[in-house]
């Protein structure tokens, strides 16, 4: 069971199909206007025992950010990178994830007065800059300079929003929960990591992942795990939630990657898992209380149990059974996951920095219209992230 992976270039479609159906939903749930829609599509309080549609989504992706940690690294390996090589591009790709989480998340704390422009400008300038920095420009055309040129302006951009960024009472940057871009960054971290150093050892990524559980679970008692003053930027990892869902994706990914030439026995072992998942959820339930707030872990659990079972039905819809008609969009979206997340915002600022009425639906006595609105807006997005990349404006990092 342990010896390494056999080099595969077959793409797993339903893997992107996926992918690109978390993010949707994740436009959706995130541009929902609350009051006036159904509560089992909304986030669950913190302290309530459950969950909605809203607490799955974002651990659906994070589930699919490490299922694609085995695929990606032997895509690095088959170019002849080595290891090291690819451990670097690991490390430089985490601390791009925490830098872009982090500077997002301190937007909404913009004092307009003291920074002198407002949250929304700042947020837009952030927002272009990061395009110029991790935009993946053209390799063949001769404009090269050209391009090198807006990477550093970019780079620049950044450096001057950080230096003049100033909150309530001249506070500066912080930390702060690192943003939903700065966890993927953490879990990412964890799940390749232990991915690469482990070679891919199925029991290894496995032994990791049950580590990464009981961390969750000590987090939830008084022997929660800290270690003195690099502990609050450690918080992620020795909490375990989010690598514990992350390395659930891995090892779904590894499997696939081993057993895509038996379906019969890999729908079987899917299936197995992902019950066993939701059992574990509902048997750790009685002590900690299904939450996404406070990332118990039940809620870890639950959550990787329903990602793998809804991959299982699509992978037999799209991989074993090939129907592939309606997939477009959602497989495009789940190449281009960064900017499909990202470019939306960009509307919003622009939108509510110059009181445009784009966001009409937004009725808290008309559910049909909120929900309506936001599904519209949400699959408009997928092609508009479709669009930009078709004149090379794609992130990639």
């Amino acid at each position: 069971m342990d010896q390494q992976q056999p080099k595969q270039s077959i793409r797993i479609r339903s893997m992107d199909v996926m992918r690109g159906m978390t993010l949707f939903l994740m436009l959706f749930v995130n541009d929902i206007f609350a009051p006036g829609v159904p509560k089992w599509m909304l986030h669950t309080e913190a302290d309530v025992d459950g969950m909605g549609l809203a607490d799955w989504v974002f651990p659906g992706f994070l589930f699919m950010v490490g299922m694609a940690v085995p695929y990606a690294v032997a895509a690095r390996e088959k170019m002849g990178e080595s290891m090291g090589l690819i451990f670097f591009h690991i490390v430089s790709r985490t601390l791009s994830l925490i830098l872009i989480g982090v500077l997002i998340l301190n937007g909404g704390r913009v004092d307009a007065i003291l920074t002198g422009m407002s949250s929304f400008l700042w947020l837009g300038l952030l927002y272009l800059c990061i395009f110029l920095v991790w935009n993946r420009y053209p390799t063949t055309s001769g404009n090269q300079a050209l391009f090198k040129g807006m990477r550093l302006l970019g780079v620049l951009g950044i450096c001057y929003l950080a230096y003049c960024f100033k909150a309530a009472e001249g506070k500066g940057l912080e930390i702060g929960w690192w943003g939903i871009l700065g966890l993927i960054g953490w879990g990412y971290f964890a799940a390749a990591t232990t991915f690469v150093l482990s070679r891919g050892r199925l029991s290894i990524v496995g032994c990791f992942w049950l580590l990464f559980l009981v961390l969750n679970i000590l987090s939830q008692t008084a022997f929660k795990l800290h270690i003195p003053i690099i502990g609050d930027y450690l918080g992620v990892l020795l909490s375990g939630n989010v690598p514990c869902i992350v390395l659930a994706g891995t090892i779904i990914g590894i499997l696939i990657k081993r057993y895509a030439a038996t379906p019969k026995l890999l729908l079987r072992w899917m299936l197995i898992i992902g019950i066993l998942w939701l059992v574990g959820g509902f048997a750790l339930r009685p002590w900690f209380i299904l939450s996404k707030i406070h990332g118990t872990p039940s809620w870890a659990l639950l959550c990787c149990g329903i990602s793998l079972l809804l991959l299982l039905v699509i992978y037999y819809v799209i991989d074993i059974r090939k129907y592939h008609k309606g997939i477009f969009v959602f497989e495009e979206a789940g190449k281009n996951s960064l900017t499909t997340y990202l470019a939306p915002d960009l509307i919003y600022f622009i939108c509510w920095g110059l009181q445009i009425p784009l966001f009409f639906y937004k009725q808290s006595d008309n559910m049909l219209l909120a929900v309506g609105g936001s599904l519209l807006w949400a699959f408009a997005m997928l092609w508009y992230a479709i669009l930009l990349k078709k004149i090379n404006i794609y992130l990639k990092l």
